[in-house]
């Protein structure tokens, strides 16, 4: 198939398949005419990217899992460098909800802070 017809398969323009090409994560094949060609294995790994940039991933973070796939591999994640970028992500995102959570109790601690304090000024009216 064709560019056009590769990104209208995977939901993303031309101009993001020749970015993935430049970034050395899809290899399309030259036609006689010079026209990209890409098979079904291309139209996989484009998913697999798309579905891993939407999960938060950075394009980077997609090579390995790119890599398990052109290896031959079911799927992107049996490879142990694709369990690594797993793993990380994880971690960044546990450190991400800690971090917010610690944000959550500060603004509910200036919250409750707020409302007692205004609650006991006679001068202000309020119905918590």
């Amino acid at each position: 198939m064709r560019i056009g017809e590769l990104a209208e398969l995977a939901g993303v323009s031309t101009r993001s398949l020749r970015y993935y090409e430049a970034q050395g994560l899809l290899r399309a094949r030259r036609a006689a005419n010079g026209y990209r060609e890409y098979g079904d294995e291309d139209l996989r790994m484009v998913r697999e990217i798309r579905s891993l940039l939407e999960l938060g991933f950075g394009l980077e973070e997609t090579r390995p899992i790119v890599e398990c796939l052109r290896d031959g591999h079911e799927t992107g994640d049996r490879c142990p460098d694709s369990i690594a970028v797993y793993q990380h992500k994880l971690a960044e995102l546990d450190a991400c909800m800690t971090r917010l959570g610690e944000v959550r109790e500060r603004v509910a601690g200036q919250l409750e802070r707020a409302v007692g304090a205004r609650a006991a000024d006679p001068r202000c009216e309020f119905s918590p």
